[in-house]
């Protein structure tokens, strides 16, 4: 085994030029590692493919002088990371399109601990030899979730004892909600009412990824309308053109025209009042890596429906904390639905445990143990 490293580089490719959960796991990795850097008098730099050096300027994760913007210069990154590395004992690449870097710097300093983190759709399928190849020159790959971890053995063949899983955590930053609490200024703009049972569901919606599994919400609502008519469904997230006009043929089809509302893009200042204004977060998807939204909105009180074949179970810790449900079967979704809409505080998430395992100290822990103890 490699001796464990100390002083760390981080290479990623966004860490402020997107808002996607990738995104929001570098921030928060970034953070981690930087505090541990500070802790121990270790070295820990950032460098970012795409974003821009100002980009980093009065975040809250980590100084902007650690890190490192190129702004979509990928030659003058890969050279920087490169000749830097000899300074650091690891290096952290944060997506798998990051592999031949890191492969450069491996070839280069065959003594340095490569490890990469691995969330989910990005390395779930075929991805060739030569990356193949590149994989498995990793020293370390930490997965978001079991099902993560599952897939890369099995897709490429990597050695379990490579894989350490490490799930995503809430943001140390998300703000209580208790100013939203009371304010139905969400359900008034949308023309729900105070008694309407508001179903959520925040997702990018794309026709090229139609996988989280709100059209199978839309089919459930059917049966569930005819014995709760007061259930809506807010579907929130930036759309394509294609994807809106395949929902809204599908509401019309299905006679849910006045229950299914979508409103594209949410600012994420605004999302805590559309979190904590909705009654149950419902997003049964067949190919989530983790699912940060979901400990998002239990964080927020709400009960939670998820599918049970991706890493969503990891999120509610093997249905602990929410409702699991078969993603292909309506009648699935369409009782769980209906056992929250019966008895909502009977699965309001048990906080308690949603902290124990997905706080921003025990993520730390982890991920100190993982890099600088084993």
């Amino acid at each position: 085994m490699l001796n464990s490293g100390k002083n760390t580089l981080l290479l990623t490719l966004k860490v402020f030029a997107a808002t996607g959960g990738i995104e929001k796991v570098c921030r928060v990795a970034g953070k981690a590692l930087y505090e541990h850097a500070i802790a121990e008098d270790h070295l820990f730099r950032i460098y970012s493919m795409y974003d821009l050096q100002a980009d980093a300027d009065d975040n809250a994760y980590f100084p902007a002088e650690i890190f490192k913007g190129y702004g979509r210069r990928k030659i003058k990154f890969i050279i920087a990371a490169v000749r830097e590395a000899k300074h650091y004992d690891q290096i952290v690449l944060s997506h798998i399109n990051l592999l031949l870097v890191g492969w450069l710097i491996k070839k280069r300093y065959p003594h340095k601990k490569l490890i990469l983190l691995a969330h989910g759709i990005e390395i779930w399928g075929e991805i060739g030899r030569k990356k193949t190849t590149m994989l498995k020159s990793c020293d370390l790959i930490i997965p978001v979730s079991h099902y993560t971890a599952q897939k890369i053995m099995e897709m490429h063949g990597v050695d379990e004892r490579k894989i350490k899983v490490l799930n995503n955590c809430l943001d140390p930053f998300l703000p209580l909600g208790k100013e939203f609490s009371n304010d139905s200024s969400i359900r008034g703009k949308y023309g729900f009412s105070d008694n309407d049972m508001i179903l959520f569901t925040l997702s990018r919606l794309s026709s090229k990824e139609r996988y989280k599994g709100y059209d199978k919400v839309m089919q459930a609502l059917v049966a569930v309308k005819k014995k709760y008519p007061n259930a809506k469904y807010l579907l929130a997230g930036s759309y394509d053109v294609d994807e809106k006009k395949y929902i809204d043929e599908m509401v019309v089809s299905l006679g849910l025209t006045n229950t299914v509302v979508m409103t594209g893009f949410i600012p994420d200042e605004e999302l805590v009042a559309y979190f904590t204004n909705a009654d149950v977060y419902i997003m049964p998807s067949m190919k989530e890596g983790f699912g940060i939204v979901f400990i998002e909105a239990m964080y927020y009180g709400l009960p939670v429906i998820a599918g049970d074949r991706d890493g969503s179970v990891d999120a509610l810790c093997n249905g602990e904390l929410g409702l699991l449900v078969d993603p292909l079967d309506l009648k699935s979704i369409e009782t769980a639905i209906e056992k929250v809409i019966n008895n909502k505080d009977s699965f309001v998430p048990d906080r308690k445990l949603l902290l124990e395992n997905f706080s921003y100290p025990t993520y730390k822990r982890k991920l100190d143990r993982l890099l600088f103890l084993s």
